[in-house]
């Protein structure tokens, strides 16, 4: 599963590959126009460390108008603030939900990641925590949410159903709202206890989102074993919602991440292509990564600030951002 803050080695390892990237360069083209590059096409942006870009450079420079800004967690009590320790307005974070509006594209709070304290467990009562997430959809408005439940949230049965009772709560509160879960995968598919839960809870998200990473790819063709891990998911929800193929493509997601990640397997940006392809084909419901921050070549800095393999800027959002939906 996804390692938010990856260990001082792992980021030492990648260094060491940035003689061989290509360094960075300003970028003379005309913008590239998406598609649609539509809310389905978010990619994480996280303000906490990284280096984070300016998103109105990677929306001149891609089409991408959405971005999946992470995280909202626990601050040890049930109140979300981003990373647990920055207020909800104001700020970076804030500062950067500002800039994305500003140019015509919007924000998706991501709730969770691998590490940190977790709403999901400090909340004690799915009342309580689906107030927390209301606070958070009600100080920016926002259209959609994503639960990315990983670790040690996802592994405890209560916290699972708590975290589905408080969904159905959102979903009966803000009919209009997006409602994305996050979950890791094998190769083959994702566990489905959370699915079946979810499912026999009488909750159904808008996109059940896979991250086809981090699970025994190294060496491996990553497009290939995301396309694979996709169907495992399709099949998932097929069984516990008594979906159709299509259907259950439509209700399905994945987000990958972009370059060398945490255990070395390195997706490439023809691996992007691939899942784009395997994404028009199905019509999925969404298409992202982790993260923007690392969409560059490693000129300096560690694995959060740059993909580990020789790139220009952006290169990997430019692909999902041809998404058609």
């Amino acid at each position: 599963m996804r390692k938010r803050i990856l260990a001082a080695a792992g980021a030492l390892a990648l260094a060491a590959l940035a003689p061989f990237a290509t360094p960075a360069t300003a970028r003379t083209e005309a913008p590239v126009q998406a598609a649609a590059a539509p809310m389905a096409v978010a990619p994480y942006l996280y303000e906490g460390w990284g280096s984070p870009p300016n998103p109105a450079e990677v929306m001149n420079a891609t089409g991408v108008r959405w971005f999946t800004l992470a995280f909202v967690l626990s601050n040890g009590t049930c109140n979300p603030q981003w990373d647990g320790q920055r207020a909800l307005t104001g700020g970076v974070d804030g500062s950067a939900i500002s800039t994305i509006r500003g140019g015509g594209g919007d924000v998706v709070p991501s709730f969770g990641g691998y590490s940190g304290n977790k709403l999901e467990q400090s909340c004690t009562s799915a009342s309580a925590l689906a107030g927390a997430y209301q606070k958070v959809i009600n100080a920016f408005s926002f259209k959609a949410i994503d639960i990315d439940i990983e670790a040690d949230a996802y592994s405890n049965a209560t916290v699972q159903q708590r975290t589905v009772d408080a969904l159905k709560t959102i979903r009966a509160n803000n009919p209009s709202i997006k409602i994305y879960v996050t979950i890791g995968t094998g190769q083959s598919g994702p566990d489905t206890s959370l699915i079946n839960r979810a499912a026999s809870s009488g909750f159904a998200a808008d996109a059940w989102t896979i991250m086809p990473f981090d699970f025994g790819g190294a060496g491996q063709n990553m497009g290939t074993l995301t396309t694979k891990a996709a169907e495992g998911l399709k099949n998932a929800l097929k069984s516990a919602y008594g979906y159709s193929d299509d259907t259950a493509y439509r209700h399905s997601g994945i987000s990958s991440m972009n370059g060398v990640t945490d255990q070395s397997e390195t997706v490439t940006v023809a691996d992007f292509t691939t899942i784009l392809n395997y994404a028009n084909s199905h019509h999925l419901a969404r298409l992202t990564f982790w993260s923007v921050n690392r969409d560059r070549p490693c000129g300096s800095g560690g694995a959060d600030s740059c993909s580990g393999v020789s790139q220009s800027n952006w290169d990997y959002t430019k692909v999902f951002a041809k998404y058609a939906g």
